[in-house]
């Protein structure tokens, strides 16, 4: 009996304000490498620890990637993920379906990769914050979902077993790996329905569906 529900944040409760900013930070820093190989040292390197700013984080990032620090190019990189912040809101059906599994008084957390200048606007923006019972994000706990320690210092919070929670993320390699890695049921949301996985939503509706 499922009594706790993990969820990711960007992609799955949220959309991007922007078009994939992963994807424009890796072609603003012209990385020489593929872009799954750029995502796990540049969300490392971005999601594990507090920066003072924007401008200190985004020198940390160019320093691993060998790019020269110009203000120009960290600028860059700022305009992008604020204006993903911004713009982000969450999708049609996110805040009914938070409410209506409250009402059936399940545990609900947040498991996301996020650097620590941007979830906690959106969150406060939309009022999110009143339907979570914890919050696991990867800045505050210095490790990313791929990190088994995240999921396990989840369901230690929430008091439940391996058992009695699922996990639900838009990403294969980070929240369904992640979450399979540690023993614990992941369900797909696959939005524009174009993945095969045998636990897979298109909506935040269909989870009144697993029990």
């Amino acid at each position: 009996m499922i009594k706790a529900i993990l969820f990711d944040f960007w992609g799955t409760l949220v959309e991007n304000g922007t078009y994939s900013p992963l994807r424009q930070s890796y072609e603003i820093l012209r990385a020489r490498m593929r872009f799954g190989d750029f995502v796990a040292i540049f969300e490392d390197v971005l999601m594990t620890k507090s920066y003072p700013d924007q401008t200190a984080a985004f020198t940390e990032v160019l320093k691993v990637f060998k790019v020269p620090i110009k203000q120009l190019i960290i600028d860059k990189l700022i305009a992008v993920w604020n204006k993903n912040i911004i713009l982000a809101k969450p999708y049609e059906e996110t805040i009914e379906v938070l409410q209506k599994l409250k009402e059936k008084e399940f545990k609900l957390a947040i498991v996301s990769n996020t650097p620590s200048f941007s979830i906690e606007q959106v969150l406060d923006k939309y009022d999110m914050k009143q339907y979570f019972d914890g919050f696991f994000l990867s800045y505050k706990l210095g490790v990313l979902k791929t990190n088994v320690g995240m999921f396990s210092t989840a369901i230690q919070t929430l008091n439940v077993s391996k058992e009695e929670v699922i996990m639900v993320g838009d990403s294969l390699e980070t929240d369904i790996a992640g979450a399979q890695k540690a023993g614990i049921r992941a369900v797909l949301i696959d939005r524009k329905n174009k993945r095969e996985f045998p636990d897979k939503i298109v909506t935040l509706s269909e989870l009144e569906n697993f029990k």
